[in-house]
């Protein structure tokens, strides 16, 4: 697949690194000379200086033999217009943009996108997609990460084994002969840095970060046997009050009445802006990394601080004072991929990446087959995609015991008439079923290839 990518920021050098791996043919258009000549300097990949949006750089990138435009700059407009100049000059099939600002995406200017206005075949919102996934990181305090599929009927929780988890050195075959109405399955295991699929004979071990898939409606059943019992918190204290910080400040509100939510915000504007856009929260001026601002804010006795500014490092810092002035948990926005194994060291329960939750939404749109959902896990170290089974797939009608799928492949759960089965050696897909598979990253192109044979294309 040839792809331009307009934008060599974090965004885009994630997908450029994920896709030049994949042996896709990856053009990078950028401002700065500096990142083009690290992106090309570190990746399998070319790199042109310029302004993605203007037609000669287009050109000069090959726009005209393209696949696919992933428009992810800083700037929402320059990745609207190279999407308007890549489909009226260059008829592009596929364009990918990221869009920020909230007002572009308002229900009473949809029509704004449409093939007759802004032709953008995928629009992506980090500010909403990061808002969910803290929400749901909230809703489940004690899973590290939570990640839905098949229209929420699924679920892939990350849990720490901690030494009191009931269920370690226990071999994973006897976890449904002691727990049968556990309607779930480990698949996947990430110990001292190594992410790997577990064998049934496989033993978890105190400090492991496992990926447990399961029935959503099971989630607290499954969070309990693994000694999880932590309740939901209604004292929430939030430092940053930008667009991702009053998204959840504003959401929660709607969704848990009883929640007492504080958010802490450095610019005064904005925090009178905040403040009178919300209903029920109370805003503070001032720093998160402020003792004299959390005690305000009475941090001791809050459930969740949640540090959700632009800066990784007034993040990191403000949760583990929050952590140390009192506060029972505290989650933290990272952009960096060299923090996030630091955290757990360092107090903070768990982390939510911008950068690869927007590159798993935009790996949903680049994988071949009937592929309905990616993501990343470990900065890339795995994905779980889901897919759908058509008729003409080898997979369908044959026990799973009989397919031999490689080692680095797990079918975690079958979505079959609206039932999530937990697969065992007997079962069998059908068409239609909906498969979320969990795949380590050397064999992902395998479960891509499983796609685009035995899965009908986009």
């Amino acid at each position: 697949m040839r792809v331009i990518i307009c934008g060599a920021g974090q965004v885009g050098y994630g997908i450029a690194e994920k896709l030049a791996t994949e042996n896709n043919d990856v053009t990078v258009i950028d401002r700065s000379p500096h990142l083009v000549n690290a992106i090309r300097d570190t990746l399998d990949v070319r790199g042109f200086v310029g302004h993605g949006s203007h037609p000669d750089v287009l050109a000069r990138a090959g726009a005209d033999e393209a696949d696919m435009l992933i428009a992810v700059t800083l700037y929402d407009e320059v990745n609207m217009v190279a999407c308007q100049v890549a489909h009226s000059l260059f008829n592009l099939p596929t364009k990918i943009a990221r869009i920020r600002s909230q007002t572009y995406l308002a229900k009473h200017w949809s029509n704004l996108f449409s093939r007759d206005h802004l032709p953008i075949d995928v629009i992506i919102s980090p500010e909403v997609e990061v808002g969910e996934m803290v929400l749901r990181r909230l809703a489940q305090p004690g899973a590290v990460e939570t990640i839905p599929f098949a229209d929420d009927k699924v679920t892939v929780l990350g849990i720490v084994c901690d030494e009191n988890c009931p269920v370690i050195d226990t071999p994973l075959r006897q976890l449904t002969e002691l727990f049968p109405d556990l309607n779930a399955i480990v698949v996947g295991v990430f110990r001292n840095g190594n992410l790997f699929v577990p064998r049934s004979a496989d033993q978890m071990m105190a400090g492991d970060l496992v990926y447990v898939m399961t029935d959503t409606g099971r989630v607290k059943r499954t969070l309990t046997i693994f000694g999880k019992q932590e309740t939901l918190g209604s004292r929430v204290v939030i430092g940053g009050g930008g667009n991702i910080g009053h998204y959840v400040a504003h959401h929660l509100e709607k969704r848990n009445p009883r929640a007492k939510i504080k958010v802490i915000e450095m610019d005064r504007d904005r925090a009178v802006e905040i403040a009178e856009a919300l209903d029920r929260t109370v805003v503070l001026h001032g720093s998160a990394m402020d003792d004299v601002i959390l005690k305000e804010a009475d941090i001791a006795e809050a459930d969740t601080m949640l540090a959700l500014t632009n800066d990784d490092k007034v993040n990191i810092l403000s949760c583990v004072m929050a952590k140390k002035l009192g506060c029972r948990r505290a989650m933290s926005l990272l952009n960096d991929s060299a923090f996030p194994p630091l955290v757990r060291t360092i107090g903070i329960d768990a982390f939510v990446d911008p950068r690869a939750v927007t590159i798993s939404r935009i790996l949903q749109h680049v994988r071949r087959g009937r592929i309905r959902n990616v993501h990343t896990i470990q900065n890339g170290a795995a994905e779980v995609i889901e897919a759908e089974a058509l008729e003409t797939s080898p997979l369908v009608g044959r026990p799973l015991r009989e397919l031999d799928l490689p080692g680095g492949i797990r079918i975690g759960a079958i979505l079959h008439a609206g039932e999530v089965i937990v697969p065992t050696g007997a079962s069998q897909i059908r068409k239609g079923d909906r498969l979320v598979i969990f795949a380590i990253a050397n064999q992902v192109h395998r479960v891509e290839q499983m796609a685009r044979v035995s899965l009908e294309y986009f």
